[in-house]
C-alpha cells in the first residue's frame, strides 16, 4: 500500500501531468491562431499596395477635375465682367436716347391729348 506522502506525491504528479496537457493544448491553438493571423496579414499587405496606387490615382483625378472646375470658375468670373459691362454700355448708350423719346412722345400725347379735350368741350 501507498502510504500519505505517495499518495499526495502521486495527486501532485497527476495535477502536473494535467496542467502540462493543457497548456500543451492551449499552446498549440495559440501557434494555429498566430499562424492564421500572419497569414491574414500577409495577404491584407498584399492587397493593401494596388488599393493604395487606386486611392492614389483617384486623387490624382481628383485634383485634375478641381483644376479644371478652378480655370471655369474663372472663365465664368470673366463672362460675367464682360456681361456686365455690356449692360453697362448698352443702358448708357440706348437708356440715355429710349428716356429721352419716352419723354417726349409723353410730351407729344399731353399736348394732342390738351388740344382734344378743347374741341370737344369748347372750353378751354
Amino acid at each position: 500500500m501507498l502510504s500519505g506522502g505517495q499518495v499526495a506525491g502521486l495527486i501532485v504528479a497527476v495535477f502536473w501531468a494535467i496542467l502540462v496537457a493543457f497548456l500543451a493544448f492551449v499552446l498549440l491553438r495559440l501557434a494555429a491562431l498566430l499562424k492564421e493571423a500572419t497569414k491574414m496579414v500577409s495577404e491584407l499587405g498584399d492587397q493593401a499596395g494596388p488599393l493604395l496606387d487606386d486611392m492614389t490615382e483617384q486623387v490624382t483625378r481628383a485634383g485634375e477635375q478641381l483644376d479644371r472646375v478652378d480655370l471655369i470658375t474663372k472663365s465664368v468670373g470673366s463672362v460675367t465682367q464682360n456681361a456686365a459691362a455690356v449692360t453697362t454700355t448698352v443702358t448708357s448708350v440706348v437708356g440715355g436716347p429710349l428716356v429721352k423719346a419716352a419723354a417726349f412722345s409723353y410730351g407729344v400725347r399731353k399736348v394732342i391729348g390738351d388740344r382734344g379735350g378743347r374741341h370737344q368741350d369748347g372750353k378751354r
